[in-house]
């Protein structure tokens, strides 16, 4: 095995998804508060008006606000060097826009940072991960209006100065390449009227990339030992055939949804591609030369993103059969096998995509996503073999490893929701990715009460022996029998 021996291993988690206590201390209304519950076959609604009388899975999440020391006592049981997690932007300041910062927000995330040092634990911050203030949503229909710049400057502004001993790896925005969707609408930029307008998508973006940049020019004054890096959704695609058509139809699609938005926050400027896109399209998008001086200037340090699965883009859609995925679908590769939730999975997808970034880029690279997202059976003992998503993170482990004997810059991985927590994209608690189950349903029932599976004690043995011991526990076993 190649891990360097300061190899960053952990897990990720968001606070809208885990948190709960979306109403205490202050907190402010989030956009996800206002998103009930859904499954694979029913699309999770959003209300303007929250009626209590139904269930929305980010108020309670699984209670991480009062769970937070037991919680982080299991990742520290696990041999976490790093832990992921963001701040939840409400928390801070309710409205978003508000004069002065919560200190009762302020004090909770004290509170969890310093549990991690107690640990031995680095923080990864992620700033704005799907959490926008609802009040910003509602009055400014988010980034869509340049003034929410302002406003999210000086959210990282505070927790800059708050936590600049105690945090030196932050992200800026969670899967920002979701901005070029429309799913990113209201779920990344704030969007809420319910109206999909391209032009004004990418404008909201641009405002994005404004301000960005600028918090990353801010954190290295602040602290110059802080590492800022960008996150994207990275859906690695294959032409679905060797057909001409498909190899364009691929190229182009890559171009717009992988490679966009990283080139702005790496390279600091549009690619000629997109200059193109929007060309063709007619979008015209009001971008200062002190705004293309800003992002020049605010690039990141490193680059991170989410890596489940990849799809097959064909230039005629009919051309094969659909697939799932985290937010993007597309044609179905005959040669991968799928998850229940129709995901795709590709292993050996994990090691392409690390070379193409890494050539690219050029700067260091973290996997801050990426798990399985499974039903799993509780046993009569309270046992929880989840040998299939041992499967899957070992051969991700597995190209992790080659992709670093390749050569790659590859300093980090955290895989998704390290402890259960409430899916993102359906609202539910049976999708279920953690090394650590907790007793909640669908619905909001449920004791909270957490439980180690056997992925908790593979994934201890892969961190404690920097991973050379990659032996499940069925393994393990059958070579004792």
């Amino acid at each position: 095995m190649t891990f360097p021996t300061n190899f960053l291993w952990g897990g990720a988690t968001a606070a809208n998804q885990c948190e709960g206590a979306w109403d205490l201390d202050g907190k402010g209304a989030s956009i996800p508060d206002h998103m009930m519950g859904g499954s694979l076959h029913k699309q999770r609604e959003f209300t303007k008006e929250i009626d209590l009388d139904k269930y929305y899975p980010s108020h309670s999440g699984i209670d991480f606000y009062h769970h937070y020391k037991e919680d982080i006592a299991l990742f520290a049981e696990m041999g976490f060097k790093v832990f992921r997690l963001s701040i939840a932007w409400s928390r801070i300041f309710p409205n978003g826009n508000d004069a002065e910062p919560n200190e009762a927000g302020l004090a909770f995330y004290d509170r969890v940072f310093d549990e991690c040092a107690k640990h031995g634990i680095e923080p990864l911050v992620t700033i704005s991960h799907f959490e926008l203030p609802y009040h910003l949503g509602e009055k400014y229909n988010g980034f869509a209006d340049r003034r929410t710049i302002d406003f999210y400057v000086n959210f990282a502004e505070t927790i800059f100065n708050r936590y600049k001993n105690k945090v030196k790896y932050w992200l800026t925005f969670n899967e920002i390449n979701f901005g070029t969707l429309p799913f990113g609408g209201r779920s990344l930029l704030g969007i809420i009227d319910g109206k999909d307008d391209e032009q004004r998508r990418y404008q909201a973006l641009h405002n994005m990339f404004v301000a960005s940049a600028r918090t990353v020019k801010l954190g290295h004054q602040i602290n110059p030992d802080f590492q800022i890096g960008c996150m994207l959704a990275y859906i690695t695609m294959y032409p679905l055939t060797c057909a001409p058509a498909d190899v364009l139809a691929c190229q182009q699609m890559n171009q717009k949804l992988n490679w966009f938005c990283g080139d702005v926050h790496v390279k600091g400027e549009y690619p000629f591609y997109m200059e193109n896109y929007f060309n063709q399209h007619g979008i015209t998008l009001e971008r200062s030369p002190e705004d293309l001086k800003e992002i020049k200037e605010g690039t990141v340090d490193f680059y991170t993103f989410s890596y489940y699965m990849t799809t097959c883009i064909a230039a005629e859609a009919e051309n094969g059969d659909r697939t799932g995925g985290n937010l993007f679908g597309g044609m179905k590769n005959p040669y991968l096998a799928t998850s229940e939730w129709g995901w795709q999975i590709d292993p050996v997808g994990l090691r392409y995509t690390l070379n193409q970034l890494y050539d690219r880029y050029q700067i260091p690279l973290m996997v801050v996503e990426n798990g399985l997202g499974a039903v799993d059976e509780v046993e009569a003992d309270g046992a929880i073999h989840d040998e299939y998503r041992i499967d899957y993170l070992r051969q991700h482990v597995q190209e992790m490893d080659k992709a670093l004997e390749d050569g790659v810059d590859l300093i980090g991985y955290t895989s998704w929701g390290c402890i259960d927590l409430v899916s993102g994209g359906t609202g539910e608690m049976a999708k279920r990715y953690g090394f650590i189950y907790v007793d909640k349903d669908d619905v909001g029932a449920g004791s909270l009460k957490r439980s180690k599976k056997d992925s908790f004690d593979w994934y201890k043995q892969v961190i404690a022996t920097n991973g050379e011991n990659l032996a499940s526990r069925k393994e393990v076993l059958q070579s004792v029998e």
